[in-house]
């Protein structure tokens, strides 16, 4: 058992024996690490005030005071050690969860972002302040004061969540506008090249073949026709959805790469949000991909499967456009994907299909 695991052993075990109305909330430390992992809940010192000391040495546990300062009427709080979701599954985030005295009754837990970075971006005011408000603000968690044990523990959970869904938006656009930067400096340095070409009359082809070679188109597979949808715009960002039909699983590669082949798709901020599914010889083949838009694939997937759909392919891009836009960006991905499945009358073949024989 790492120091850290004995560390909270010792904490929820004194918990409970100086405060037995605290079983619960050992109870709910212990879940939160079978959840996160060992060495991800850590008890934090009730005398402990500097939230960016050297976090790199573990804490020495007191055999006398394993409580580490608490007293009964005090606040109770704990760091959880975590990460952002796929695909940044590597950035590490810590964060501060504050248990009130009135906890579960009446006031819900305070959650703090200790990490000063996320990544290789600093946290801004503004993002600070959207952690601290996730239980009192919309967009949020919704907290019910006095739920069973059961419900307040995953409302923690979900709050964590929660978080972790703000800071990948968060880190996402962080990468956006890194990519924006680079387009900018690739359009200057384009246009350069295009000065160049009209005045150099001896050496026309050049800068085109350079541009062409930089992005080599990729061809669809035999048979594939891509149907566009109309473009979503919602607060500068914008949404585009393309469907079609496939016979094999081993097409799908091949056109995401054709669409990631096409420079204007591939620096969107999620190029290739998709899902498929596909019949072969009476066995359905499906998966779907998020492209870093967290959950994103999944809904994908379920549009499909609720229309009744197979031997089919969606894709969706979206342009970020700087603002976040919260669950709206679910419902305009949905949106576009259908748009697209109808523009290639695959709805219409849907409903062509007849059906099963009725048992008489």
């Amino acid at each position: 058992m790492s120091t850290y695991d004995q560390q909270l052993f010792a904490f929820t075990a004194a918990l409970q024996d100086v405060d037995p109305g605290h079983a619960d909330v050992a109870i709910e430390l212990e879940a939160l690490q079978s959840i996160y992992g060992e060495n991800s809940v850590r008890p934090w010192s009730a005398t402990r005030r500097n939230a960016d000391q050297d976090d790199s040495r573990p804490p020495s546990p007191s055999v006398e005071d394993p409580l580490m300062g608490w007293l009964p009427g005090d606040r109770i709080r704990f760091e959880v050690l975590t990460t952002l979701t796929a695909p940044h599954e590597a950035v590490q985030i810590r964060l501060l969860v504050t248990l009130p005295s009135a906890y579960p009754a009446s006031s819900p837990p305070q959650l703090q972002l200790l990490s000063r970075y996320i990544g290789d971006f600093g946290v801004d005011a503004a993002l600070f302040g959207a952690i601290m408000r996730t239980y009192i603000a919309h967009p949020g968690v919704e907290w019910n004061p006095g739920d069973v044990a059961v419900l307040w523990v995953t409302g923690t959970i979900d709050g964590i969540e929660h978080v972790k869904g703000v800071l990948g938006e968060w880190y996402n656009e962080r990468l956006s506008l890194g990519l924006a930067r680079q387009l900018e400096h690739e359009q200057v340095h384009e246009a350069a090249l295009q000065k160049h070409k009209s005045d150099a009359e001896n050496t026309p082809d050049v800068s085109s073949e350079v541009a062409e070679a930089a992005s080599p188109q990729v061809d669809l597979p035999s048979g594939i026709k891509l149907f566009e949808s109309e473009p979503i715009l919602d607060r500068k960002s914008v949404f585009v959805a393309r469907a079609c039909t496939i016979t094999d699983p081993a097409q799908v590669p091949l056109i995401i790469q054709h669409l990631l082949s096409d420079r204007k798709i591939a620096r969107a901020a999620h190029p290739v949000i998709r899902a498929w599914r596909v019949e072969v010889n009476g066995i359905l083949h499906q998966d779907n991909d998020d492209d870093g838009e967290t959950a994103a694939g999944g809904r994908l997937a379920h549009l499909l499967q609720i229309l009744g759909l197979t031997n089919v392919l969606v894709v969706v891009t979206r342009y970020f456009g700087g603002i976040h836009l919260g669950p709206d960006r679910f419902k305009h991905i949905n949106a576009a994907a259908r748009n697209a499945i109808e523009a290639a009358g695959l709805l219409d073949d849907q409903t062509k299909k007849p059906k099963g024989n009725k048992r008489k």
